[in-house]
């Protein structure tokens, strides 16, 4: 952007990134995943970002021992050995290009800018201009951010918490890159403010993963290690892109395989991830084909997988019967399960041609698929939001957790369940109590240790929140990094409910959608990053964080903060909590803010697992927190020590002639909301984000040629939401499935299309139409798409 001075405007910011096409080119989708091209895009990266001593500096040192935690996913470290050379992935190195960029945005920029001005930026574009550099405030009716001291700032939140009406009309975002001691100090300020409004990341991607796991094994948690992926006969991988979504993940698949064992792939798109892998650090990697991942690969229809599992169990039942004992793990079922007997008589009641039917997979192929589970009890199954985000999400997985049952492949060497989390802290967010529906024995706790009564009542989870924001319930939003907007579902009523907050504060180490689609008030407290030094009282602190697979390891930034105005986000919690309880607090905060080695002797205190804390973190490597189910000793409220087999109901998937369903996924450029590119290389898409992926035959069906151009729109609940501006991609997919990337139709998420159970918004399965795009159809008012009048 350029420092001339532009003139202010009182229009809407817009809620959306601007529609507009660039010049979309296609390729051949690519069969494999990484290789030389992985580490040529990582420099480019450092480079775009004007970081390449800053973000070099850096690389050496994430996720090594003594080095600090990448900020992109929560695929766990190497415990044993780990390499020098490069012990992250080329979006790992994305995420350190933005993070270490020497860009900053100043005081001066948001002078130059008005809100409206930067909204009609893309998201790709915002999230280049650079790191913030100091607090700033929006003030009522303002167009442009203005500093603010942060002692203003925490008095301007204080002010608006303290005249609320109750402490449930404000709510608490958290994303998962939070560390473990600012989410501890975090849940504590907030429940002793009185409220359990804890809306976070995890209700949008594995809270289905949380809530089936623990109703049915005891623990929230999956149960396998990385060295049961070393020592296994079976992968099974379903919904889930580990290429783009788990890179390194690629690493553990790889070495299973060079170990004997076969994978099976279960997603609607041939993902280059899930097909092969050329590993950069080898020499069969950079000159040789690398290593061929699965061994089968079953294009299951959206929402089809419900009705595969249930006919691959009705195939090893077949087999089972043939040879009694040797499939199923009869000790196991017997000792540690129940309702066995009902299970294989609903299995026995399906027809396996119906089943094949509506997975959309062909039987022979599910077959094969049988036969290779058949006789293997050493399995261990993977999911992503390809099953959590579907609205029977809680049956999918119960019905995964039936065939692991039933091969008695859980508490194990070499089996178990592995849901792929995302963020790097989002599972240790949660330990850490970020939950708006705690146990009563986790505040029985916190009241034992701090003296407070915490609230007892369930508090606002994500979607909650946003319907409470659109009726006035909730009127202070405070996000504790991440993105809120550009993640959450239905766009457009989401902005609406966030301007009609009282105040919105983000923290944030750059500027992104959330900032601009702001309360009538909003403040932006800037902090340092995961790659930064963080000194306190002149000591170098650490902080911690739990990955994906319940290991909780110590993370030490190497850089100068890129400014001297930025403070850490556990001390933005305490400061926060100073200014707004005042001398009525039960707690220390200024002991947790002179040494995080405070929070951490509180967290053993209140949170199991925690024991001797400050020693254990140190280790090399950590330490894993307990996991009973790991070890096969399950802990249910129902069932004591035994686990329950599941009854599921299969699916109906009825839509309309002129109807597709459609999921959301990401680009292999981006993480999350971040948009590090506009390049999709392994999809074979370049320059082009606006881009809906369709079967060949729906394409000639509809009239349509790839390359049309067109507009989506979803009818949920009466209400017609348009996403305008595509272009038609031809992909292997299956017939009437399509695929679009998120954040750019989120606006066709309803948000009362939900998962059952868990509440989160099913964005795998969105029901659309497709029609030839009209560019008189509508009018962008407000940041709202709207029909015209004489249409």
């Amino acid at each position: 952007m350029d420092n001339k001075p532009k003139k202010q405007t009182d229009k809407q910011p817009s809620a959306e990134p601007p529609y507009k096409l660039l010049s979309l080119r296609t390729g051949k989708p690519k069969d494999w995943a990484a290789g030389i091209p992985g580490v040529t895009n990582a420099i480019k990266s450092l480079i775009n970002d004007k970081a390449l001593v800053r973000g070099g500096k850096a690389l050496f040192k994430m996720n090594q021992f003594d080095g600090f935690d990448c900020p992109s996913c929560g695929w766990p470290d190497p415990d044993d050995e780990r390499s020098p050379i490069a012990e992250y992935c080329e979006n790992g190195a994305k995420a350190i290009a933005e993070e270490t960029t020497s860009k900053r945005i100043t005081a001066d920029f948001f002078k130059q800018n008005s809100v409206y001005e930067l909204s009609q930026l893309t998201d790709y574009e915002i999230g280049h201009l650079g790191r913030l550099s100091e607090p700033m405030y929006l003030p009522k009716n303002g167009t442009h951010y203005e500093p603010i001291s942060w002692d203003n700032a925490f008095s301007k939140i204080a002010k608006h918490l303290n005249k609320l009406e109750s402490p449930d009309n404000a709510a608490f975002y958290t994303s998962g890159r939070t560390s473990n001691e600012a989410s501890f100090a975090y849940q504590l300020f907030v429940r002793e403010f009185g409220t359990n409004n804890f809306p976070d990341c995890s209700n949008m991607c594995h809270e289905t993963s949380g809530f089936t796991l623990a109703s049915v094994t005891g623990i929230g948690k999956g149960t396998a290690t990385l060295k049961d992926f070393y020592n296994t006969d079976i992968i099974m991988i379903i919904g889930q892109n580990p290429g783009t979504n788990s890179p390194r993940m690629l690493s553990a698949l790889e070495k299973g395989k060079k170990n004997g064992a076969k994978i099976i792939a279960v997603n609607p798109l041939p993902e280059a991830g899930l097909m092969g892998f050329r590993d950069p650090q080898k020499i069969s990697g950079i000159l040789g084909k690398g290593t061929q991942l699965a061994d089968l690969h079953l294009p299951v229809k959206i929402n089809g997988d419900l009705a595969l599992l249930k006919a691959i169990e009705q195939l090893l039942l077949h087999f089972e019967k043939k040879t009694p004992g040797k499939v199923f793990d009869q000790n196991f079922i017997e000792k540690k399960t129940v309702g066995y007997d009902d299970l294989i008589k609903q299995i026995e009641s399906y027809n396996l041609d119906e089943l094949a039917k509506a997975s959309g997979i062909l039987k022979e192929d599910i077959q094969k698929a049988a036969e290779m589970l058949a006789y293997k009890n050493r399995i261990i199954i993977c999911w992503g939001m390809g099953l959590t985000q579907q609205p029977n999400g809680v049956d999918i997985l119960k019905e995964v957790l039936n065939l692991l049952f039933l091969k008695g492949s859980i508490g194990k060497p070499g089996a178990g369940s592995c849901p792929v989390r995302g963020h790097s802290n989002v599972q240790g967010n949660r330990t850490m109590l970020i939950n708006n529906h705690p146990s009563q024995e986790q505040l029985d706790k916190l009241e034992e240790v701090f003296g407070f009564n915490p609230p007892r009542e369930n508090g606002y989870d994500v979607v909650d929140t946003i319907k409470a924001m659109n009726e006035g319930k909730v009127k202070v939003h405070f996000s504790m990094g991440g993105n809120f907007l550009s993640a959450t579902p239905d766009t457009t009523y989401t902005a609406k409910g966030l301007r009609q907050l009282d105040l919105s504060v983000s923290v944030s180490t750059k500027l992104n959608r959330t900032h601009l689609i702001h309360g009538k008030e909003a403040l932006i407290l800037p902090t340092i990053s995961k790659s930064e030094i963080d000194m306190v009282n002149g000591e170098h602190q650490y902080t911690s964080a739990e990955n994906a697979m319940g290991i909780v390891e110590w993370s030490k930034g190497v850089l100068k903060p890129i400014s001297d105005k930025l403070i850490n986000e556990t001390h933005i919690v305490c400061r926060m909590a100073k200014a707004t309880l005042g001398s009525k607090s039960l707690v220390d905060w200024d002991r947790y803010m002179n040494s995080y080695d405070a929070v951490r002797d509180d967290i053993e205190k209140c949170i199991p697992g925690f024991d001797n804390y400050n020693v254990r973190v140190k280790q090399k490597g950590g330490f894993y927190l307990p996991n009973g189910a790991r070890e096969g000793n399950f802990k249910t409220k129902e069932f004591g020590e035994r686990v329950p087999f599941s009854l599921t109901s299969l699916p109906e998937n009825k839509i309309a002639e002129d109807e597709y369903l459609m999921a959301t996924v990401r680009t292999h450029d981006q993480f999350n909301t971040t948009i590090y590119g506009l390049n999709d290389r392994y999809r074979g898409v370049y320059n082009e984000r606006r881009v809906v992926f369709m079967n060949k035959n729906d394409i000639e069906k509809a009239g349509f040629k790839s390359g049309d151009k067109v507009d989506l729109y979803n009818y949920d609940n009466d209400t017609e939401r348009i996403a305008p501006l595509f272009i038609i991609v031809e992909y292997p997919i299956p017939e009437k499935n399509t695929v679009t990337y998120f954040p750019e139709t989120n606006v066709l998420v309803s948000i009362h299309n939900t998962v059952k159970g868990s509440n989160m918004p099913a964005s795998k399965h969105i029901k659309i139409k497709i029609k030839k795009h009209n560019p008189d159809i509508y009018d962008k008012i407000d940041g709202t798409l709207y029909k015209k009048s004489n249409s």
